[in-house]
């Protein structure tokens, strides 16, 4: 490993042709300029691209020094295919982005500045978000807060993968092969000394969104149980509350039977029993919705496929 490079720019790209060149050359142009002159790579995942995204990336390997492209055999999702840029980054420090330009690599000076000063990683934090509707800001927020009470791990607010991070820590993470990942939660239970960088988040280049609404809920259902079994106590929650809303309507029709009074002048027994089978039929299928979540993810684990496959690996000036 004696020519590993100093940094390695890792970049899922799923569907991004329009993107690609101008996102070489500003990232290019912003780690040429660092000071002491790092070396470096751009590790470029196509995952599973049906546009012209992978003659691109080949288009800048042709033409630039320090280009890595991974080809996956499908499309594996954008949580796997960051894992499988950061599973083949070489360099000493692995900065992950989007390629989308959202995220401006000109960002990447401060990260390298504060991964100097001893910080194993440097995650951006959204201070505003250009280009995207009210609903999805609003949404984002409250996803995160949830996230962040739901668990024990202190997993930043606003913050996405966008972000730096040593080599140990990613060393740290090949370790961890579930499926269903959540990287920005897996980097804060890691730990080691941690600093967020604050900035505004721009429009999308070109191309649209590969994150739409289902999308986005999937993505919260893995984030919340990959690190929280709170879920899991929510359905005993209701269980105790449906169990004493049923005690204290018991003795409700207990006493109106006993004293012979019916103040609410139904017929007796129907209301009674629509509203049992109504609440607690609604309290067991959310409490099997919520099982079947998680005992799906154990599912997938159990069969021990591989969580993503490579077809090709090519880097720049070599066959």
């Amino acid at each position: 490993m004696e020519n590993r490079p100093q940094l390695s720019v890792v970049v899922p790209l799923y569907n991004e042709e329009g993107n690609v060149a101008p996102l070489f050359e500003r990232v290019e142009a912003i780690v040429t300029r660092l000071p002491q002159s790092p070396s470096y790579e751009i590790v470029a995942v196509n995952d599973g691209s049906t546009d012209a995204t992978l003659e691109r990336i080949r288009d800048e390997l042709r033409r630039r020094s320090g280009v890595v492209l991974v080809n996956l055999s499908r499309n594996f999702g954008h949580q796997l295919a960051a894992t499988a840029g950061m599973d083949t980054a070489t360099g000493d420090a692995v900065i992950l982005m989007d390629g989308d330009l959202q995220d401006p690599p000109e960002l990447i000076d401060a990260f390298v500045a504060k991964w100097r000063e001893g910080y194993d990683v440097v995650y951006a934090i959204r201070r505003s978000r250009k280009g995207e509707s009210l609903f999805k800001v609003l949404t984002a927020r409250l996803f995160y807060r949830i996230v962040r009470r739901m668990t024990k791990v202190d997993i930043p607010v606003d913050a996405g993968d966008f972000r730096l991070m040593s080599r140990r820590v990613v060393d740290a993470l090949r370790g961890f092969r579930e499926r269903h990942r959540f990287l920005r939660g897996m980097v804060s239970w890691v730990g080691y000394r941690q600093i967020g960088v604050p900035y505004d988040r721009d429009e999308r280049h070109s191309g649209t969104t590969k994150y739409p609404l289902a999308t986005m809920l999937r993505f919260a259902v893995d984030g919340i149980t990959s690190f929280s079994d709170a879920p899991l106590r929510l359905t005993s929650y209701l269980g105790f509350c449906s169990s004493v809303v049923a005690f204290v309507y018991a003795i409700y029709i207990i006493v109106s039977k006993l004293l012979n009074i019916n103040p609410l002048g139904y017929t007796p027994g129907w209301a009674s029993t629509i509203v049992a089978v109504l609440f607690l039929g609604g309290v067991q299928l959310i409490g099997i919705g919520i099982l079947g979540e998680y005992l799906g993810r154990v599912y997938d684990e159990v069969k021990g496929r591989p969580i993503y496959l490579i077809s090709d690996i090519e880097r720049s000036n070599q066959p």
